[in-house]
């Protein structure tokens, strides 16, 4: 099968299983934002909704310290208050009652002048609005904050679960959309956009990109909105306890930030290391897996296990230090964040004795100071990932902006009574614009003839059946079946003329039964039984436990190549073709099944015009035309005979086969 006059195929972008490389950045981040925003405008309602109970939720989960901070308060008053009311009642008799509501402003008035002056203003008004009838902890009004604050909560779950179900909903509609835009591109891309790219690149951009997107939709974006609204609102409600306070806590970040870049510095150089000498040992052990009969037959296991024990080393060594540097982040950013807490807790001490800030106060700026740092971690992952999910939507969106194969015609045209009647007229053709390799190719095929199509490797042979079947479309000229030129027809009607068996077997995990229906869905079990047999596909089928009905495996290894061969030629056969092609199609057989292969194709071929393309000459003899071609030209057509008495190309072809000479 020819395939050097294909382009080479672009590497794959470093999209392996795992999704998409670190620090892959998009070339175009503005534009790229824009067509993504565009791709959720439709679901702008439910975001904005999701997004307002993000921010009520968030404001309640902010709110609760605060709550929080008033139990703790009333408690600290409750206990003074008690410790005060036994002190100003030791003179009064022991069983002195006061009425429900008398406040403290009674024993004020008993004072004398000089105790009255020793007091500060705060102790005065505590003592002022004291309930001598219930004098230390007042627990009722702390069940009624206990009970407002688990409002509070139970609330902010609502809104969280509400919000994270909207947008998982919004994330996969977008995602679905997307995958169904995908796959219908993938069927109106030419055959050329996968010469140019590997399957692993294009696999990459339907799962990892889209799973990027998804990922980022359904959970980055309500938590980006999380804390950012979480950072604002921490910020108010602790200058809202103490500017001072606010600003010592405040000061702990660049210390953080300079921390953290000194650490991502030392640590990124055992990072790559790491990743360079991962990629070696998953090359090296796949080397030595696929290739491991040719090491035990060079006897090369030690010099195997030798290479792999010095990269593992490596390895080793390399992810020990990332992984070290990486460990030391969090107990370092833990030990300036405790800085930080000293700091708080010393400063609210000293401010709290001069009565500018409650217990309940500082107890709630620690909690505000302990969830301060994580929506500021949160957020600079978020951008991180935005950078990651820019690049995916940037490769999906490049995926859905290809050049799509040229749209079939409005009215496109049928052929009644398809004959075979197949004409090049004046064929010229190029992957590339600047490369043509198939030159003013002219030839006719009369109905039911074969045509062989040979020569040596790169020559051009199956770039002809792809422009046969509109794979490609030809720079110039035209071809026809029975008059009609193929551009005039739909891709669909012009395929399935055609039955195509291909040198790369391809079989799905299935019966053998299902594999050879595929040809033709509506075939029979019949109509499978007699292309089995006429393929000679029946004889090893029945040696098979469960003979059709036996499954064939992901990798198809419980039947041999040469039966994979057989099976998608009884797929074939199975189709009824008006016009069949055999590219290769006995190259993986041996020489008996060789044999029987072509007797059983001369009849199944028997009044249907056919092209086969072969390496060995031997093979198509008794083709009705061969053309010859080298170098993407045609430079010889006609039968066997007359092909070897011109003792032209085609004679230097065969000789040097029968001479055992190479090609």
């Amino acid at each position: 099968m020819s395939k050097t006059n294909q382009p080479p195929r672009t590497k794959p972008m470093g999209h392996g299983p795992m999704g998409m490389g670190n620090g892959e950045k998009a070339k175009d981040f503005k534009g790229t934002i824009n067509k993504l925003i565009k791709l959720i405008r439709p679901f702008r309602t439910t975001i904005a909704i999701v997004m307002f109970f993000a921010i009520v939720s968030t404001f309640f989960t902010i709110f609760s310290p605060k709550v929080l901070g008033k139990i703790t308060d009333e408690i600290a008053q409750g206990y003074v208050e008690k410790q005060v009311y036994v002190q100003l009642t030791k003179s009064l008799p022991e069983d002195t009652v006061f009425e429900p509501g008398t406040k403290g402003q009674v024993l004020l008035d008993r004072m004398p002048q000089e105790a009255k002056d020793q007091l500060t203003p705060e102790q005065t008004q505590m003592i002022s609005e004291m309930d001598l009838s219930n004098p230390g902890i007042d627990f009722g009004e702390i069940t009624k904050i206990a009970i407002f604050l688990i409002l509070i909560y139970v609330l902010s779950s609502i809104f969280v679960y509400i919000q994270g179900y909207l947008m998982a909903g919004v994330a996969q509609k977008v995602t679905f959309n997307l995958r169904k835009s995908i796959s219908e591109k993938l069927d109106k891309l030419p055959l050329s956009y996968f010469d140019k790219h590997s399957h692993g690149d294009v696999l990459s951009r339907v799962t990892n990109d889209v799973e990027t997107i998804n990922h980022t939709l359904g959970q980055n974006l309500t938590q980006m909105v999380t804390s950012i609204a979480t950072i604002i609102g921490i910020v108010v409600m602790m200058l809202s306890i103490s500017w001072i306070m606010t600003f010592i806590a405040i000061l702990v970040l660049p210390v953080s930030m300079i921390v953290i870049s000194i650490i991502v510095k030392k640590s990124q150089k055992h990072f790559k290391s790491q990743q360079s000498s991962l990629a070696d040992i998953n090359g090296h052990v796949e080397e030595m897996y696929s290739g491991h009969l040719v090491i035990k037959a060079f006897n090369k296991e030690d010099d195997s296990v030798d290479k792999f024990q010095k990269i593992n080393s490596g390895l080793c060594d390399s992810a020990w230090k990332s992984q070290f540097f990486s460990g030391i982040m969090i107990p370092l950013m833990g030990f300036v964040g405790n800085l930080g807490y000293v700091a708080v807790c010393v400063v609210g001490g000293f401010l709290s004795l001069g009565g500018r800030v409650t217990i309940g106060d500082i107890q709630a700026f620690i909690q505000y100071v302990r969830q301060f740092n994580q929506p500021i971690q949160q957020t600079a992952q978020i951008a991180n990932m935005l950078q990651s999910v820019a690049a995916a939507a940037e490769r999906v969106f490049e995926f859905l902006d290809e050049p799509e194969e040229i749209k079939d015609p409005q009215e496109p045209k049928q052929i009644e009574n398809i004959k075979g009647v197949v004409e090049f007229k004046n064929v010229s053709f190029g992957y590339t614009p600047e490369k043509t390799i198939i030159n003013n190719f002219s030839c006719r095929i009369n109905p039911g003839e074969k045509v062989a199509i040979v020569g040596p490797t790169g020559a051009g042979k199956t770039t002809i059946v792809k422009l046969l079947m509109r794979f490609y479309e030809i720079n110039s000229g035209s071809i026809t079946i029975d008059g009609v030129d193929i551009r005039d027809m739909s891709r669909d009607y012009l395929r399935d003329m055609f039955g195509m068996v291909l040198q790369e077997t391809w079989l799905f995990g299935g019966t053998i039964r299902e594999n050879i229906r595929y040809g033709s869905l509506n075939a029979t079990d019949d109509d499978v039984y007699l292309a089995a047999k006429s393929t000679y596909v029946d004889r090893f089928v029945n040696t098979l436990p469960g003979g059709y009905d036996m499954k064939l495996n992901e990798e198809t290894t419980n039947v041999s190549q040469g039966q994979k061969q057989l099976l998608t030629i009884a797929r074939c056969v199975a189709s009824n073709p008006s016009i069949m092609i055999l590219d290769e199609a006995t190259s993986s057989v041996d020489t008996r099944t060789e044999m029987l292969i072509q007797k059983a194709m001369n009849t199944v071929m028997e009044g249907k015009t056919s092209f086969v393309i072969a390496h060995r000459l031997s093979t198509i003899r008794d083709a009705d035309v061969i053309i010859v071609m080298k170098d993407g030209d045609v430079v010889e057509t006609g039968d066997h005979n007359s092909l070897l008495e011109k003792g032209g190309f085609y004679a230097d072809l065969y000789n040097s086969q029968f001479e055992g000479k190479g090609v």
